[in-house]
């Protein structure tokens, strides 16, 4: 790992207001990191020693439930911060979920003792942390008001749309869709035989074409596509 540039803070706005000394503990204590896509960047019970700036590149976290299948909680992109992370070093503790790089990713690696430092001293980075740990945490609440209050089919339609964006076909499995809402695969290639056969998607090895975006729309509810 090598000193960052200190143009690395311009990508994070609040921290570049950041009055001199407490701008010369972050540049000072921190580092850069390159991960390949499909690294392994944190994972249960393992010890968090620095606070990490996502600059660019795409992190997914996630948790798995007793049957191994898989649940995306959040993903972290540019200008993110991890809210495990952020929980791991206030608390002491160690991480309680997975963290896996879906492309490669360039981050800036802070130390725990200038994380410290900063949190008591500065009201200008604790504003940021807990900023972005708001956030984040608006993320967390609705992983889990639609696991727990949103059925399979409504879960299932609105990532489509969401996934799908302006595009008509997604490049994605099933094990993949079954991971973004919390589900097992069997589940999932269950309703999307449904929607297929309603008409709703075409479904192919590898690839789902969305086909009736207004129906699924219907399915999905207000607010969740």
């Amino acid at each position: 790992m090598n000193t960052p540039s200190p143009g690395w803070l311009a990508e994070f706005s609040p921290l570049s207001t950041l009055p001199p000394d407490e701008r010369a503990i972050l540049t000072g204590a921190s580092a850069s990191v390159a991960l390949p896509a499909d690294a392994t960047v944190f994972e249960p019970h393992q010890a968090c020693g620095a606070f990490l700036l996502v600059r660019q590149g795409r992190i997914r976290v996630y948790q798995l439930d007793r049957d191994g299948n898989e649940i995306v909680l959040y993903r972290l992109g540019p200008g993110s911060i991890c809210i495990l992370t952020t929980m791991a070093l206030l608390a002491a503790d160690r991480y309680s979920a997975f963290a896996t790089t879906e492309t490669a990713v360039e981050a800036v690696a802070l130390t725990d003792t200038a994380f410290e430092t900063l949190m008591a001293r500065s009201g200008r980075f604790r504003s940021f942390v807990f900023t972005a740990h708001a956030e984040r945490m608006a993320d967390l609440m609705r992983v889990i008001r639609n696991v727990a209050f949103e059925s399979i089919e409504s879960r299932l339609a609105a990532r489509l749309l969401a996934l799908a964006a302006d595009r008509r076909a997604l490049s994605i499995t099933h094990q993949q869709l079954a991971a973004e809402i919390g589900s097992a695969r069997e589940v999932i290639s269950r309703h999307l035989k449904t929607f297929e056969r309603r008409g709703w998607v075409s479904l192919a090895r590898g690839r789902i074409e969305v086909r009736d975006a207004a129906s699924l729309r219907r399915t999905a509810g207000p607010g969740d596509a």
